[in-house]
């Protein structure tokens, strides 16, 4: 497997991870830590440790995929660095001139016309 293949792997990984931290977490004062009690109202600690956990996994993984994504760029298949002018240039010199007969036509000239 290459390195390429392996980085896009962890990015989809961490990517369905984050998806999944966001998707706990309610904004409103629900979600994962308001099932442990309460909401703010328990002052155990339970809670609020629930709330910096889901917290900190948001910002460990953001920052894990966008560290991710910068390095796999660097891990990017490359494509073949090509000149392009010396392709033209080959081309051109490499093509086969056909020579075609050229008719020359000149406009019969009558005694009308020149007068």
């Amino acid at each position: 497997m290459t390195t390429y293949t392996l980085f896009l792997v962890l990015i989809m990984i961490v990517a369905f991870l984050l998806i999944l931290i966001i998707m706990v977490q309610n904004p409103k004062g629900g979600g994962l830590s308001s099932s442990f009690g309460g909401g703010g109202s328990q002052s155990l600690g339970g809670v609020q440790n629930t709330t910096n956990f889901l917290d900190k996994s948001t910002w460990t993984l953001s920052i894990v995929l966008l560290a991710l994504i910068l390095l796999s760029n660097f891990a990017a298949p490359k494509p073949n660095a090509v000149d392009t002018s010396s392709e033209i240039e080959n081309t051109l010199q490499n093509r086969e001139v056909q020579s075609a007969p050229i008719e020359v036509t000149t406009p019969e000239t009558t005694q009308d016309s020149v007068q």
